[in-house]
């Protein structure tokens, strides 16, 4: 198999950045205890791909016949011919087991929640995407769960600084899906996918969409209201949080696809500079 055929099975950046989310998590999970375990952070970053990697697999095997009708899924290995549905099972289950295996030896909570977002994602947040805009909501669950498992791996505890850092990206998830599916609606819709949330382009959705980013500048500020961060993570977020803000409300005014581009790669750089911001000012005051 090419290298290409399993960055396009995996959705490698993808995995990346569900990688990158967890790992930074378990760096203030270590800081909590009071030292970082590096060879557990390599086993963190290891069986979080492979765990991410199964789903997206699992994923990908449901929909093979939907991504022969998209333009940006056409070319994937399955719906391609280039991969048989039996050799990319094979793959996934391979990858799902150790990894699953990798987490689960951090301890059994790491273990318990990975299984528990490979099922969310691939078997139900999956089918849901061509029956309702609810997808969304549950597709956010497993797409928040990486830093809680990745601060539970460290510290084992879901307390509420894993809350806080499972809430900020579960509130991010809503304006990057649907800044993506602005942005993707007609390649979406010749596979019957209904992902926006009024289900079109129009200015409901746009509203819904500058909401739940108005939402998230109260809870990106939470690590500063709790006492978990400094003032100087807090006037971080609050920045990119309000720029966030503004792009979403250009959406809203525009309703154009340009400007559900940008709120997308908004999303794409808020996450890891507030988490980042998270972990240097949590570092910083020594907790």
């Amino acid at each position: 198999m090419k290298w290409s055929d399993f960055s396009k099975l995996v959705k490698l950046r993808l995995t990346f950045l569900v990688v990158f989310s967890a790992s930074i998590s378990f760096l203030i999970g270590s800081k909590v205890n009071g030292d970082i375990n590096w060879f557990n952070w390599g086993k963190l970053i290891v069986g979080g791909f492979l765990v991410t990697a199964a789903a997206n697999c699992f994923n990908e095997i449901i929909e093979k016949d939907l991504d022969r009708l998209m333009k940006r899924t056409m070319d994937r290995p399955i719906p391609a011919g280039r991969m048989t549905t039996g050799q990319a099972l094979v793959f996934g289950l391979t990858m799902g087991v150790c990894g699953t295996y990798l987490l689960g030896s951090l301890n059994l909570v790491t273990g318990y929640l990975s299984v528990f977002s490979i099922l969310l994602y691939a078997f139900a947040y999956t089918p849901l995407k061509r029956k309702s805009p609810i997808a969304v909501f549950v597709g956010a669950i497993p797409g928040a769960l990486p830093p809680l498992i990745g601060y539970v791996a460290a510290h084992e505890k879901i307390d509420d600084i894993a809350l806080i850092l499972f809430g900020i990206q579960f509130i991010w998830q809503f304006p990057h899906f649907w800044a993506i599916a602005w942005v993707l609606d007609d390649d979406y819709k010749l596979a019957g996918f209904r992902l926006l949330p009024s289900g079109k382009r129009n200015l409901k959705s746009a509203i819904v969409t500058f909401i739940f980013t108005l939402i998230l500048v109260p809870v990106s500020l939470l690590p500063t209201f709790y006492h978990f961060g400094g003032y100087y993570v807090g006037g971080v977020s609050l920045l990119f949080s309000l720029i966030f803000l503004y792009l979403a409300f250009m959406l809203l005014r525009t309703l154009q696809i340009g400007s559900a581009k940008k709120l997308m790669y908004g999303s794409f750089i808020y996450l890891p500079v507030v988490q980042l911001m998270f972990l240097f000012d949590f570092i910083g005051k020594g907790k």
